[in-house]
């Protein structure tokens, strides 16, 4: 078998990787830090009086309410419903934008006549939609799910338009100088080329399908994570909002970082 050779460095480029190495943990390290003294001043100014935990909650109450949904066999349910919604919202908002951002990179006479709606689209308060969407679509999960799409993929084919009309000129005038067409040129060039813009794109689309989804859930929904913190503000449970809303935030967290991770394997 053959040895793998080692890269020889520098003493100075050492210096520079223990540098960044050294930033890089003082950087996760002060965000953890970050987040214990949140929740620690939360919880303290809770038991305290100086706000009232009625109203605000606190770390432990909403510990407490986790732990009764999960006894209850609920948490779980409400979490896999939003977490679908959210998904497939999300994964159908990228195809369909990327596919959509295609057709205007392909056909400039396309783009310059729907770049207005486009812009127009994006504009519009999606909320306002959300009586059509019911008559439309009904009640069910399509219409939380057309609601995700809807709020994503406008941004999704603004964001991939750019990443692909921002490719190198040189190259693209090379490729027509060897007799590439549009096909080879999306493939062997425009794909590759965008790759960064694909990544951010996705990180854009994270966000928006998450608020798509409990938007959703706001309008038409029986179970799921925008339920739970629509009945829980009806009945003045603010204990299960902020809980509700805490899950929400470590599953956003959580989609992100995965999405942070393929960034760095495949960018790279």
């Amino acid at each position: 078998m053959k040895k793998k050779i080692k890269p020889e460095y520098s003493r100075e480029h050492i210096a520079y990787l223990k540098k960044q190495k050294k930033k890089k943990i003082t950087v996760t390290v002060s965000r953890c830090l970050l987040l214990v003294a949140i929740l620690g001043f939360w919880e303290l100014f809770a038991q305290l009086k100086v706000v009232n935990p009625f109203i605000t909650s606190s770390p432990s109450r909403v510990c407490t309410t986790i732990a009764s949904l999960y006894s209850d066999g609920s948490l779980f349910y409400h979490i896999g419903i939003t977490l679908m919604e959210t998904l497939v919202g999300f994964v159908l908002a990228i195809i369909l934008g990327y596919a959509v951002a295609v057709v205007l990179w392909a056909s400039e006479t396309v783009r310059k006549v729907l770049e207005p709606y486009i812009v127009v689209l994006n504009s519009l308060p999606k909320i306002a939609l959300g009586p059509l969407i019911i008559i439309w679509i009904g009640t069910g999960y399509d219409a939380i799910i057309f609601m995700t799409v809807l709020v994503s993929i406008i941004v999704c084919i603004m964001n991939m338009l750019s990443g692909f009309i921002a490719v190198d000129k040189t190259k693209l005038t090379l490729m027509k100088a060897m007799g590439a067409g549009k096909f080879t040129t999306l493939r062997k060039l425009i794909i590759p080329a965008s790759l960064p813009a694909l990544m951010n794109t996705l990180k854009v689309a994270v966000g928006l399908a998450w608020i798509g989804s409990i938007m959703g859930e706001y309008i038409v929904s029986k179970a799921g994570l925008g339920y739970l913190i629509v009945y829980g503000g009806q009945v003045f449970k603010l204990d299960l909002v902020m809980t509700a809303t805490f899950i929400l935030c470590l599953l956003a967290g959580g989609m992100y970082g995965i999405i942070a991770l393929v960034e760095k394997k495949v960018v790279r």
